[in-house]
């Protein structure tokens, strides 16, 4: 199976807080995703240039497209970003994963997402979009989508319809499987009927964590499933701590965790996505493709940031491959 991915090409910068203050004296939601202009983003870099900070090459779908990577499976991502150190610091970073990476130079500089990460292991995210925001549908061709099988987009590219139909369209016509990541449950609110739309036709694959799946079907997490699997052909709902629910047709599967111990839960999602298709290109049934989504994610949130290190991965992959074989 490939696997291509088309989000915003973001820089990450994780911070660690040591308390909420920070969100508080920037006026950010704890656990929201703001979009933020150059401005801000450059005044919160500031304030908190004496904590501990990491930089990856990040965006939801990037995420997945990474941990794919490690896994085995031939990704590609499309995105854009500036011509700065930023930018080639993105590339480079995909390359040394062996993502091929389909990127466009835009006007603006690259797009930075700021995570910060408060004690409790939750995240609040201040995002500038920057470069990555200039990627429209213009970008779009058929080509991009040749010799691949799914395709995986993140719900945080709604701000630009135009484009998210455009590639679905195309993805979808060629016969990819397509799956979206919700993404956060202030964008499905501010773009709930556009979505419904586009996973009424275009979407397989519907990824959704409880508050976003409430925040699209008004429903709590047993219901949501359900009425998510009317449209698309397999619904997935995380329910943190406690697992996953699964639904294809009229089967129901339910996921349990790992032991882990949270330091930070940036990515978890995104690393569910990962290990869920890629038990799908193993033509697993779901409940164990939710397994291996339910391993990665449990192992990334025991560090800061939406990687796994090398030594994880040397962990993982022989739990993996038991998972598939047993």
């Amino acid at each position: 199976m490939k696997v291509l991915g088309m989000g915003n090409a973001l820089v990450d910068v994780m911070t660690q807080l040591n308390d909420e203050k920070i969100l508080n004296d920037f006026n950010l939601p704890k656990g929201t995703m703001q979009l933020v202009d150059q401005a801000f983003i450059g005044k919160l870099l500031t304030g908190t240039t004496a904590l501990k900070q990491t930089l990856a090459s990040g965006g939801s779908a990037a995420n997945t497209i990474h941990g794919l990577a490690h896994l085995g499976i031939q990704t590609a991502y499309i995105g854009k970003t500036g011509s700065d150190d930023f930018g080639a610091f993105f590339r480079e970073d995909m390359k040394k994963t062996g993502i091929n990476p389909m990127l466009l130079t835009g006007e603006a500089e690259t797009g930075r997402a700021l995570a910060l990460v408060t004690p409790d292991s939750e995240r609040t995210f201040a995002t500038f979009l920057g470069a990555a925001i200039e990627l429209s549908e213009k970008d779009i061709h058929e080509d991009l989508f040749k010799g691949y099988d799914y395709f995986h987009i993140e719900g945080y590219l709604v701000q630009n319809n135009a484009l998210i139909r455009r590639a679905l369209e195309l993805a979808h016509g060629l016969g990819l499987k397509t799956s979206v990541d919700m993404a956060s449950f202030n964008v499905v609110e501010a773009n709930l009927a556009f979505l419904k739309e586009i996973v009424d036709l275009y979407v397989d694959i519907v990824f959704a964590n409880e508050e976003e799946a409430k925040s699209f079907t008004g429903k709590e997490p047993g219901p949501a499933l359900d009425q998510i699997a009317e449209t698309a052909d397999i619904a997935v709902v995380k329910l943190g701590s406690k697992g996953s629910l699964i639904k294809q047709g009229g089967k129901v599967y339910e996921v349990g965790v790992i032991p882990a111990t949270a330091i930070d839960t940036t990515g978890a999602g995104d690393l569910y996505a990962a290990g869920f298709l890629y038990g799908l290109s193993e033509n697993l049934i779901l409940n164990k493709c939710g397994q291996i989504g339910a391993l990665l994610s449990g192992r990334v949130i025991e560090g800061i940031g939406a990687k796994l290190s090398d030594d994880q991965w040397k962990e993982i992959l022989p739990r993996v491959e038991e998972i598939v074989k047993g």
